[in-house]
């Protein structure tokens, strides 16, 4: 890449240097921290000098970078903003003055303490030798009860099996009477099924009652007594129910549950309603705040945390005993606690080194259904099918893979996508009925998010399965443990599934690192592409994919360097850039160039490139809640999802959009939340699409954004050009170089390498 600090041409900064080269990675001067981390634009907006501490996991051994994410921090709070800058979860709907908003979880409990608490009575204290005998139990029930289940059909549901089964069963059983003492799940899964009945069909997650008025009139009174803001009234009682009311003046801190409110605001408001009594060691508080941080940190893409880690956090919050309010969560079935082996096995007699993972139950539900399925579809095959007239081209080692195998995983850059593309055509010629979906709209794919809606794709069988014998996923990194569930619980069994995608971009939106978990367990084959990324822009990426800020020959303009002062002038070069000089360089025009930028706040962040942008490309009075037609924008219908579309028209029923010749309507309600304008888009959104020319703008203050995959992720959208508006100096190569992608605490491939060792050991 090219560091000549020479000013660009004013009548045409797309001029190049004589070569693109890098500048020595060098440590940098220190720079303010312009972040706080959150979630989208939420994120950006709630620092200051009152923000909470933030939560960070810290990744298990055996973890992988692949499928890790950093996240993009927001550039427009002052440096007291976050004690611990940690990445965020762009591209999330709003939410007013939240820090790190998650997506919400549920809770558990543990097997042996619901067996007391359906007898109505306490538990007693139980050694750890009688724990182990307890388990061992529960274990040789499961067991059992999983062979018995096998030799019926699967009813069509949301019927589950397997510890995801008994999990759901403890907390079921724990919600009904008193507090028992903890029992410790170890990771001990059967061994995977071969070929069986089909497994069930995903039940949609229910969608809770909206609240009634008496209800909602209910919670604004409570909530004035605290003095919350009566704003929150409606979602208290969306998120709480139709007793919120009772609930909250009960225990104050439930209002924790509602997006976007932070400990600080929930104590206030507990000691207005409580007075003296609504100290920092209440057992109430205590409950709360676990639920909330482990949904914090399920933002920042975790299924559980360490133990000591949550117990740092909660004594952060003055929590006076952590560790006996863990246990008390743990106890009351708050939520579920997990001993994962670390290392190879020990000898008997030996002690087994364990770490204690904690977590809420909707994640442990779906990385338990995953790993299960997962499984099951590695253990379909025997022998390979004769493929072999079909295994010619660019996918002919991809097609003889999984020919003979159930699940395979294929990586590699953009290039090596002509693979897994070639394999569904060859699936097709041999007779079989075949899918492909990638996480954004691609030619000849359907999404994942419409395969599982069944609004896309083939459908579903009697059984609630896919009517499918090969499904192919393209952009397997952004898949997160729920939704890589939902899809694997829908792929009957016989049938094939390959996951295929770049290891090195940015991670999933949501919670879990489903492809860097399946690559690390090892447990299905794996096929890595040696097909390069072509040109300067592939010399470049490929580079940056290995550490590396090289120095690329660009003869043909293909990678430019725009080195700028301040935020200022990095906005006016990327107008300069979309509107004029690209356009009359490459011919190509102005909507086929994307603007991507680490954040949404701050002075270059998305919002000011968008203004600029939409005032130079299509002026207007905004009078379609901040749109007009002809707009370029990005609709986020949920949390990791942003759909490219223009803006049509607007009336009574909503934002009339057009996403590639599909017609959209946001309602009014939504559209200050799901929609935002997209000439200038985060690289979260950015992930899976790829345009004829990119601009990358990276102003001074989103120095502490960068990381390895953020970069990797930018420079890889573009196919024939690609600017980079430079104002980071040195930060740039160091990010390259040093900062790599931050890990997840999951559980995915502890539970995959268990599975792939009990089915080695059951005999034939």
């Amino acid at each position: 890449m090219s560091t000549d600090r020479r000013p660009a041409s004013a009548e045409d900064p797309a001029t190049p240097g004589p070569r693109a080269e890098a500048a020595t990675p060098t440590e940098p001067p220190p720079q303010p921290a312009d972040g706080a981390a959150g979630s989208g634009e939420a994120g950006s907006e709630a620092g200051g000098p009152g923000a909470e501490p933030t939560v960070s996991g810290r990744g298990g051994v055996g973890e992988s970078p692949a499928g890790t994410t950093s996240g993009e921090v927001h550039t427009d709070q002052p440096p007291a903003a976050e004690p611990e800058p940690d990445a965020d979860q762009p591209d999330q709907p709003d939410q007013p003055d939240q820090d790190d908003s998650a997506e919400p979880g549920a809770d558990g409990g543990s097997t042996e303490a619901g067996g007391a608490a359906e007898k109505g009575e306490a538990a007693p204290a139980l050694s750890e030798a009688e724990a182990e005998l307890a388990a061992q139990k529960i274990e040789r029930e499961r067991i059992a009860r999983r062979k018995a289940e096998r030799q019926g059909p699967v009813d069509a549901g949301a019927k589950l099996s397997g510890t995801a089964a008994d999990l759901l069963a403890a907390v079921r059983a724990v919600e009904s009477g008193e507090k028992p003492s903890p029992v410790y799940f170890d990771e001990a899964p059967t061994t995977p099924r071969k070929p069986a009945a089909p497994a069930a069909q995903p039940a949609p997650r229910p969608t809770p009652p909206a609240p009634t008025a008496a209800g909602i009139e209910g919670v604004r009174s409570v909530l004035a007594r605290g003095g919350a803001p009566e704003a929150l009234a409606g979602p208290a009682a969306t998120a709480l129910g139709e007793d919120a009311a009772e609930q909250l003046a009960h225990d104050p801190w439930r209002l924790l549950a509602v997006a976007g409110v932070r400990p600080t605001q929930a104590d206030g408001f507990a000691r207005a309603l409580l007075g003296p009594e609504a100290g920092p060691g209440d057992e109430r508080r205590a409950a709360a705040l676990v639920g909330w941080l482990l949904e914090q940190a399920a933002l920042k893409g975790h299924t559980a945390l360490e133990a000591p880690t949550l117990e740092s956090a909660l004594a952060q919050y003055g929590v006076p005993d952590p560790a006996a309010s863990l246990e008390q969560a743990i106890g009351e079935g708050t939520v579920l606690v997990f001993h994962e082996p670390l290392g190879p096995p020990v000898a008997e007699g030996e002690e087994q080194p364990v770490r204690v993972l904690v977590g809420l139950e909707g994640y442990a539900l779906a990385e338990e259904s995953l790993a299960d399925g997962l499984s099951r579809l590695a253990n379909t095959f025997n022998d390979p099918a004769d493929w072999e007239k079909a295994a010619t081209g660019p996918g002919a080692d991809l097609i003889r893979a999984v020919s003979g195998h159930g699940l395979v995983t294929h990586t590699g850059g953009e290039a090596a996508r002509a693979e897994p593309l070639a394999l569904p055509a060859a699936a097709r010629e041999l007779g079989l009925r075949v899918c492909l979906a990638a996480h954004t709209p691609a030619q000849d794919a359907v999404t994942v998010a419409g395969l599982l809606a069944g609004t896309e794709g083939p459908g579903r069988d009697a059984d609630g399965q896919f009517a499918l014998d090969l499904l192919v996923v393209l952009d397997a990194p952004q898949l997160d443990v729920e939704t890589a569930a939902a899809l694997v619980e829908s792929v009957p069994d016989g049938a094939r599934l390959v996951l295929s995608g770049d290891p090195g971009v940015l991670g999933s939106a949501g919670p879990g690192r489903v492809f860097g978990d399946v690559l690390a367990a090892r447990a299905c084959p794996q096929l890595v592409s040696r097909t390069p990324d072509p040109g300067p822009i592939g010399e470049l990426v490929s580079g940056v994919g290995i550490g590396e800020l090289n120095q690329v020959d660009a003869p043909g303009r293909e990678v430019v360097i725009v080195p700028v002062r301040d935020a200022g002038e990095a906005v006016h070069r990327a107008v300069q850039l979309v509107a004029e000089s690209v356009p009359r360089a490459f011919a190509i025009p102005a909507d086929a160039v994307q603007v991507i930028t680490p954040g949404h706040g701050g002075s270059a962040g998305t919002r000011a490139l968008n203004a600029a942008l939409k005032e130079r490309l299509n002026p207007g009075p905004g009078r379609f809640g901040g749109f007009d037609p002809g707009d370029r924008i990005v609709h986020v219908p949920s949390p990791g999802r942003a759909v490219p579309a223009r803006v049509v028209s607007a009336d009574a029923q909503g934002l009339h959009l057009d996403a590639a010749g599909a017609r959209i309507v946001v309602p009014k309600e939504h559209v200050e939340s799901q929609v935002r304008h997209g000439w200038a888009v985060t690289a979260h959104q950015a992930v899976g699409a790829r345009w004829p020319a990119v601009v990358v703008v990276l102003p001074g203050d989103a120095a502490q954004a960068l990381s390895r995959d953020w970069v990797y992720t930018a420079f890889g959208r573009a196919e024939r050009h690609l600017s980079v508006v430079h104002g980071v100096d040195q930060a740039l190569p160091r990010a390259v170089a040093e900062v790599l992608p931050k890990p997840r605490t999951t559980r995915l491939t502890g539970l995959l390498r268990a599975l792939a060792a009990a089915a080695q050991d059951q005999p034939e």
